[in-house]
């Protein structure tokens, strides 16, 4: 059975402030401290998208305050018309069945779009990295290579995604600020991520604000009331959010 991340965007232009950090407002409505978690992020993948046009990624991530990196495998399945069985039903095929405890399902549903990814994490220990950096090249194409599982690096024919990985350049780093509220006793998180705009000229930022459930029913209300409640104070963005394709399509 999935879990359910609902994933809302606010307009950057209604919620930050000039240093683009998010309005005394926001962090009130949702009681969030003013202290933010930094993340930085970015991907691997070779400079035609191989990882990515398959509906695979390959994540390197360092949390402030945490010791290693956390590497992810996702595999995406679209969801069309609500209907997420159809979505699991192709992930069984492609050998994600249930006991394969090490993947973790979970549907990404945000403001009219739906995704199921199955996603494998692991933690690899940082070996003279200072503060929030993220090794170079070579050295993530090591770690994720030395990590990979067997279904990503197998899904196609043997060694297609270490493959890949082995000629893979770096999209990104993008250094994003994470706050954490609650919203109708969830546990809330609002992100805010400065990607380069289309032109590579400045930033432009997404806004982003999140919650994880594991019942349908509750994604299924919350998501609509939070929504509800962001139109309310004119901070929604009423667009689905694209974060992962405007890093690869910009860096």
């Amino acid at each position: 059975m999935p879990e359910y991340e609902v994933r809302l965007l606010l307009d950057p232009a209604a919620v930050l402030s000039p240093q683009h950090e998010l309005m005394d407002t926001v962090l009130l409505a949702f009681e969030m401290p003013p202290t933010v978690t930094k993340l930085n992020v970015q991907f691997l993948d070779t400079s035609p998208k191989e990882l990515f046009t398959a509906d695979w990624s390959a994540r390197i991530r360092k949390t402030e305050n945490q010791d290693g990196f956390e590497l992810t495998y996702k595999k995406r399945y679209a969801i069309t018309g609500s209907d997420i069985d159809v979505a699991l039903t192709a992930a069984n095929s492609d050998g994600f069945k249930d006991g394969n405890s090490k993947y973790e399902a979970q549907v990404e549903w945000g403001y009219q779009k739906q995704t199921l990814s199955i996603s494998r994490k692991k933690t690899v220990k940082d070996h003279g990295n200072s503060g929030m950096n993220l090794p170079g090249t070579s050295n993530s194409r090591k770690m994720l290579i030395s990590e990979a599982p067997d279904k990503f690096d197998n899904w196609r024919h043997n060694k297609r995604g270490t493959g890949a990985l082995a000629i893979s350049r770096i999209f990104g780093p993008v250094l994003t600020r994470r706050s954490i509220g609650t919203w109708n006793k969830m546990k809330l998180y609002i992100e805010v991520w400065p990607l380069v705009n289309l032109s590579g000229t400045e930033n432009e930022y997404v806004v982003e604000a999140s919650f994880k459930t594991e019942s349908f029913t509750e994604a299924l209300i919350e998501q609509s009331n939070l929504a509800t409640f962001l139109q309310s104070k004119g901070w929604f963005l009423p667009q689905d959010s694209l974060k992962t394709q405007l890093i690869m399509e910009r860096y």
